[in-house]
């Protein structure tokens, strides 16, 4: 089995010291692909550099694919300008990114620093320059589907994307794949008391769905305190097993297929 993280920060600087080392055990773990959303105005070019020298897969590393966008936890100082600039630089590199994203609402973070109108307004351009690059879009959640669900159907869009880490009811989720997007299970599962959760993914199409860690943050069970790692997605995956009825082998050529026909990868 072989296995894509639809979400890790491979650039952070927790990876550094070590990167070559975790990269050569991500393949020997059968994880063949990462994808590396970007968060903020200081990182894209180190993502594209980065996807850049792992683009193919080969040299024992998994084939790393870069996404360009701006987080909701940086918009402190940014401006009409970095948009402009985000357009610019994903036009410039249409062959070298996989979506848009990391992009969304934060309720958590518009409540400390009283600034949902401005998440609102560069969550709604990173959805149109999405659009217009024909490209999914990376969604963060946090508190706030009541927030973005009402945006993804103004601005719906044939690309889709990824609701990263999601969490939350069956009509939430169900909403969601009604828009065309797929949602990103990561290491909530592997908590106990994220019953709501774990009873949704249960009862949802395989169809609808991507693995991730979000790596080095959302640490399992197990591991708080620790920075997460790309290699902790078969724990993911095996987790995911143990709540779903079908085999391991289905589960895993299915979630595969959806990455591919997702971001259009051969």
């Amino acid at each position: 089995m072989i296995f894509t993280d639809s979400h890790c920060h491979l650039d952070f600087d927790e990876f550094s010291g070590h990167l070559p080392e975790l990269l050569f055990n991500c393949v020997t773990s059968g994880i063949h692909r990462i994808i590396v959303p970007s968060t903020a105005p200081d990182n894209w070019s180190k993502v594209i550099r980065l996807c850049r020298q792992h683009c193919s897969g080969e040299n024992q590393a998994p084939r790393l694919l870069a996404c360009l966008g701006i987080h909701p936890w940086f918009l402190s100082g940014l401006t009409q300008q970095h948009l402009e600039q985000l357009t610019t630089l994903s036009q410039q590199h249409s062959k070298d990114i996989v979506a848009i994203g990391e992009t969304g609402i934060d309720k958590v973070i518009a409540e400390k620093e009283d600034n949902l109108a401005q998440q609102r307004s560069f969550f709604e351009y990173q959805l149109q320059l999405a659009k217009d690059c024909h490209l999914p879009v990376i969604v963060h959640h946090r508190r706030s589907h009541h927030e973005i669900i009402p945006l993804l159907k103004q601005n719906k869009s044939p690309y889709g994307g990824i609701i990263h880490a999601f969490s939350g009811s069956y009509q939430e989720a169900k909403t969601y794949i009604d828009l065309g997007f797929k949602l990103g299970i990561g290491g909530t599962i592997s908590y106990d008391r994220a019953v709501k959760t774990i009873n949704t993914v249960k009862r949802l199409p395989l169809s609808a769905m991507v693995l991730e860690t979000d790596a080095p943050s959302m640490p399992l069970a197990g591991f708080q305190g620790q920075s997460n790692s790309p290699l902790k997605l078969v724990n993911v995956f095996n987790c995911l097993t143990q709540i779903r009825q079908e085999p391991a082998e289905v589960i895993a050529k299915e979630i595969e297929s959806n990455i591919n026909a997702l971001f259009q990868l051969p």
